[in-house]
């Protein structure tokens, strides 16, 4: 009974790896959700992917980490990195603070739309979450 329930916004797209997306024209804004911030606890240091970089769907591409381990952050669609949060290199409490906002990780400009369909509503994420 004790157990909140993790905020997952209705407007986003989720992986069953706990990342978040959200769909701005041909390009996706990538997170990390507040389940994961939550099981991370205190996250120290973020590993951004390199601005440009050319990553393929569910392939590992950043890292957080925190008090507690390192936890690999996998890109929901392939595309280009055309955007990072900069903001995490020197504040990567930023994770914890605001998930689906000032803790963003990256922008990608999708190659193939259709990996998008591939992805979880928030219905679906909530269910996940609550096993």
């Amino acid at each position: 009974m004790g157990e909140t329930l993790s905020e997952v916004p209705e407007d986003l797209k989720y992986t069953k790896e706990h990342e978040w997306i959200r769909v701005e024209g041909g390009e996706v804004v990538i997170g990390i959700t507040d389940f994961a911030q939550n099981a991370l606890t205190d996250v120290v240091w973020v590993e951004l992917p390199e601005d440009g970089a050319n990553v393929s769907s569910m392939e590992s591409f950043a890292s957080v980490e925190s008090v507690k381990s390192v936890s690999e952050i996998y890109a929901p669609v392939g595309g280009e990195v055309v955007g990072v949060n900069e903001n995490l290199e020197d504040a990567p409490e930023l994770i914890n603070d605001d998930p689906y906002g000032d803790g963003w990780i990256c922008r990608i400009s999708v190659s193939d739309p259709s990996e998008l369909d591939t992805l979880l509503d928030s219905v679906s994420y909530s269910e996940l979450i609550a096993e």
